[in-house]
């Protein structure tokens, strides 16, 4: 039974807990590391490691996308970003890179993405990912799906990622169109992840879309303001488990159709990845800790997407730093530090095998101990 707390007369809340809240508990039994399997499968799609880009400009270019595809995990390209709005976005990036802590950083975020977007420039990047030879996805937000999908789905993607700080599977609106996505999955022949979202019922709402992954949290981390924006905080151990519940029902209810969950949100070492998926996850989206990769298009800076919002930011801009390593050793290390922010794969290989479990589903029964 769900901890509901008085928190005063005529009002409850549901107790949540974070990933720090939790740990894992090893069983009886240990594993090989070298006979454990980090492998994950979306749709038709393979990857090595259960890794998805989060589309921010400061990760992710066409080129980045590309070498995170080669390496085994799944970059996502932004429609609405720097790559489609500038036909070369390298100087921007570099002014982005050079910002200090002094710098109106904001506004000025808020000036570089007034720019519009181009179109043709859509197509323009997905070639380039598509000739990298990678599984090519996309992000666009809810508001802007109805008028960008068109551009994106021509110019040939794999997977279509539909992205906001939260998304419902029903927008009211009496102003403009809604999106409608059930209707507008049903009519796609590529797998569409969906989200994010923060409790079962929108979990399992979503899941009845025919989204083939829903996207748990809202990539909070400590540069997120949505919490002191919005008062919106999401307990990601307790959001991962309860939209684990959602696709243990919805598997039910339809009679085996599996929904993939992805975690965004307080996710930065290796032991939080290893804890996502024993809450139930099936991947993670990882933002700022690529930011700290060499040659990351943002210089070692860090912004979310919503951070350049013209009217309600949500999200301050971390300032560049020195890079930790390679893209490579991120994923894979060598580890010099014994911090959980280099060999983020390797550390979740390491916690699989310490806990006797051969792949990435397996290891979502292990066991878990609240202990703060």
């Amino acid at each position: 039974m769900r901890d509901v707390v008085e928190i005063g007369l005529g009002k409850t809340a549901q107790r949540g807990y974070h990933l720090d809240d939790v740990a894992i508990v090893p069983s009886r039994r240990t594993r090989d590391v070298d006979d454990v399997s980090t492998a994950w499968q979306l749709d038709a799609y393979p990857f090595t490691i259960p890794c998805i880009a989060h589309p921010s400009d400061a990760t992710m270019s066409p080129d980045s996308a590309v070498a995170l595809g080669k390496l085994g995990g799944l970059g996502v390209l932004n429609a609405e970003g720097l790559w489609t709005r500038y036909e070369d976005p390298t100087k921007v990036l570099e002014e982005l890179a050079s910002l200090d802590e002094e710098a109106a950083a904001t506004r000025r975020l808020q000036e570089i993405y007034s720019e519009p977007i181009k179109p043709e420039l859509i197509a323009d990047r997905v070639r380039v990912m598509r000739a990298g030879g990678v599984t090519v996805a996309v992000r666009v937000s809810p508001q802007h799906t109805l008028a960008l999908a068109p551009v994106v789905l021509d110019a040939g993607v794999d997977l279509l990622v539909i992205q906001g700080t939260l998304v419902s599977a029903e927008h009211v609106s009496t102003t403009d169109e809604p999106l409608n996505l059930k209707e507008f999955i049903a009519d796609l022949d590529l797998p569409v992840i969906v989200g994010g979202c923060t409790d079962y019922k929108t979990a399992l709402h979503l899941m009845r879309t025919g989204a083939a992954g829903v996207i748990v949290g809202i990539g909070a981390d400590e540069w997120s303001t949505t919490d002191t924006v919005l008062g919106i905080r999401v307990p990601m151990a307790t959001a991962i488990a309860d939209a684990a519940a959602a696709r243990r029902d919805y598997l039910d209810e339809t009679g085996g159709r599996y929904v993939h969950l992805i975690a965004d949100g307080g996710v930065s070492t290796s032991g939080d990845i290893a804890k996502s998926i024993a809450c139930g996850a099936d991947a993670v989206m990882l933002g700022e800790p690529l930011s700290a990769a060499e040659g990351a298009p943002g210089g070692g800076a860090w912004w979310h997407s919503a951070a350049s919002h013209p009217k309600l930011p949500r999200g301050g801009f971390g300032v560049a730093g020195d890079p930790i390593g390679s893209l490579e050793t991120l994923l894979f290390g060598p580890a010099d530090e014994p911090d959980g922010q280099l060999n983020l794969f390797g550390g979740l290989r390491r916690a699989m095998a310490k806990c006797g479990y051969r792949d990435v589903k397996e290891f979502q029964k292990v066991g878990l101990v609240l202990d703060h």
